[in-house]
């Protein structure tokens, strides 16, 4: 058996944020649809964004995330350290997110093949920044959180859990778009939403088996009891 090297869990947490935050720019850039666990989101920055020029993608993120926090909450039926230590996260990747958008947005795009090169490869950095977060004990964002939640909760598996709640943010996303900007005109919620919906939870699935057949994930700084 091939000898996996170590990656500490606090580096899989950074690491994940960027990567992740990197994969969103990326989707959004090729205009394809954003992924569906990020669409909700995106359509209130498109929306609020028009009234308030100074709203960014990352502040709509880490806004809607609390109001999924308050939720998951209200599932669970009790409040934890970790949803607080969530909100942190998803700040931290609001502010990565607004940056990659801006680094992202001064490539060159060319063509419709250039925007398909854009979404592949933002669909699967995306699938191995969450994998990467769910290889960490330091809370993921609410998105992640509420998975990890659920499953434990119910003894599921995480990859089903992931697919089940994609579906239900992706027809949350259609929901807004229709609200915010009339049937018949799709914004933030296209095929390739779509696509994400039906595929998203194997992607991860298979980035998970991959980073473990590569790495030993091990806790580098003893913290863990400190988000129990």
């Amino acid at each position: 058996m091939k000898h996996r090297k170590m990656l500490s869990s606090e580096a899989a947490y950074i690491i994940g944020i960027i990567v992740l935050a990197l994969g969103t720019a990326f989707m959004e850039r090729a205009d394809f649809g954003m992924s569906m666990v990020v669409a909700p989101a995106y359509l209130f920055y498109l929306k609020l964004s028009q009234t308030f020029t100074w709203f960014t993608f990352g502040m709509a993120e880490y806004c809607f995330q609390a109001v999924l926090l308050f939720m998951i909450a209200l599932i669970m039926r009790r409040f934890r350290t970790m949803y607080l230590f969530s909100f942190v996260t998803a700040f931290l990747y609001g502010i990565i997110l607004d940056l990659m958008m801006g680094a992202v947005g001064r490539i060159i795009l060319d063509g419709i093949a250039g925007r398909i090169v854009f979404f592949l490869c933002g669909l699967v950095l995306c699938s191995f920044g969450v994998a990467l977060l769910f290889h960490t004990y330091i809370a993921p964002e609410a998105y992640e959180l509420m998975v990890k939640e659920i499953s434990a909760k119910y003894g599921k598996d995480i990859t089903k859990v992931k697919t089940v709640y994609d579906c239900c943010s992706c027809a949350l996303a259609v929901i807004l778009s229709f609200l915010f900007f009339g049937f018949g005109h799709f914004e933030g919620v296209k095929a390739g939403t779509i696509l994400c919906a039906l595929i998203n939870g194997w992607t991860i699935g298979q980035c998970g088996r991959m980073l473990e057949h590569f790495f030993d994930f091990r806790d580098a700084w003893g913290l863990r009891k400190y988000f129990a």
